[in-house]
């Protein structure tokens, strides 16, 4: 037996750090916030994404009373996006949180499902899609494909 350990490349950054297109991508994330439905869990979530034609569309977390079949963010997001401007890539995804019970200061990752869908739409478009996190802090990770989060991968190929 051998051991290998996967390491994820994520890039750093303070907010303000950030060069504008990034920024503005994080306000209209954090602009979209309250649209979040989230009387159960009080974990708003928040996506905005770039499309390659210049467009920025956002999704919001939709919880149900039949917790937990809500719907992420980033899967509104990206149903809004293939609803909206079909076969369009999606060039950068900014996921913002706001914890209403108790701040979360550090970067969120997307969930198991969420990453599952980000990876079909690389896949789709056969790019990958640049994830930007942000907790209620100022700090700010970067990664720059799902792949990176989701090193070992179930897609198309497995199923031929």
């Amino acid at each position: 037996m051998k051991i290998e350990n996967l390491t994820i490349p994520v890039r750093v950054y303070q907010f303000e750090e950030l060069e504008a297109s990034i920024k503005t991508l994080f306000e209209k994330a954090i602009a979209n916030l309250p649209n979040a439905h989230a009387p159960y869990s009080q974990f708003h979530v928040s996506s905005a994404s770039l499309l390659e034609n210049g467009e920025i569309v956002c999704g919001t977390n939709q919880e149900n009373a039949s917790f937990p079949l809500g719907l992420c963010a980033e899967r509104i997001n990206l149903a809004a996006i293939a609803a909206l401007y079909p076969k369009t890539k999606v060039l950068k995804m900014a996921i913002v949180i706001e914890n209403k019970r108790s701040p979360v200061l550090h970067p969120v990752a997307p969930c198991g499902m969420c990453r599952q869908a980000i990876l079909e739409q690389e896949n789709i478009a056969n790019s990958p899609i640049e994830i930007w996190l942000k907790g209620q802090g100022d700090v700010v990770y970067a990664i720059n494909s799902v792949k990176d989060l989701l090193p070992i991968n179930f897609d198309g190929s497995c199923l031929v």
